[in-house]
């Protein structure tokens, strides 16, 4: 079977991104291949990550395709020629468009550090999840996987994983440790789930059965 062609969008370290190409070499992922990693940002470590893993890289900066526009046209130039099958959001600190998000509809993905709909959507992003957390004083959290539409979090969730809150956790903490228990668990099966074919098939039989 031929694997689906992926993309991943980052912008920082790129452990999420790490944790993708360890589940490509384990076998969790076996029906798609990351062949691009794209960064918005200039000297990202997760560039160095991809290309220790002999995966092709390309930065793409707002400030010289000159405003969102351009950026998302260069960012679609780019995915569309390496016929992208799947786009993965890891740490990508861009909000996309609605434009770019229908342009490229069911296509494209994202790891949350929460479980929607609690901690999410617009300004919600890094440690700052994990504080809102604490200071909500929630029990449990978690990260969620979904797909991208045009409201930041707000497409439909593939999978989410749940992950205890402990009374002396600080956001770092917690951070790490829905990122170990969660993100890197659930990221990788939601990518193989989507490349497989599985999340298309059983939305077929809800439909049957609807």
């Amino acid at each position: 079977m031929l694997k689906k062609r992926i993309a991943v969008l980052v912008s920082g370290g790129g452990t999420n991104l790490q944790a993708i190409l360890d589940a490509e070499k384990s076998g969790v992922i076996n029906s798609g291949k990351t062949v691009l990693v794209i960064s918005n940002v200039e000297g990202a470590y997760a560039l160095r990550r991809a290309e220790s893993h002999g995966v092709k890289t390309a930065v793409i900066l707002k400030k010289e395709c000159g405003g969102q526009g351009p950026f998302e046209d260069k960012l679609s130039e780019t995915l569309e020629a390496e016929n992208i099958d799947l786009i993965v959001l890891a740490g990508f600190m861009s909000i996309l468009s609605e434009a770019f998000t229908k342009r490229h509809e069911g296509k494209i993905i994202n790891v949350h550090p929460s479980l929607i709909p609690s901690f999410c959507g617009k300004g919600f992003y890094g440690l700052r999840v994990h504080e809102a957390a604490l200071e909500y004083g929630v029990k449990v959290t978690g990260a969620t996987v979904h797909f991208v539409n045009e409201i930041p979090d707000g497409g439909e969730i593939i999978m989410q994983k749940a992950v205890e809150v402990l009374p002396d956790d600080t956001p770092e903490t917690l951070q790490r440790r829905v990122m170990e228990q969660a993100e890197w668990v659930i990221l990788p099966q939601a990518i193989e789930y989507i490349c497989s074919g599985r999340h298309i098939q059983t939305h077929q039989s809800e439909r049957k059965m609807a």
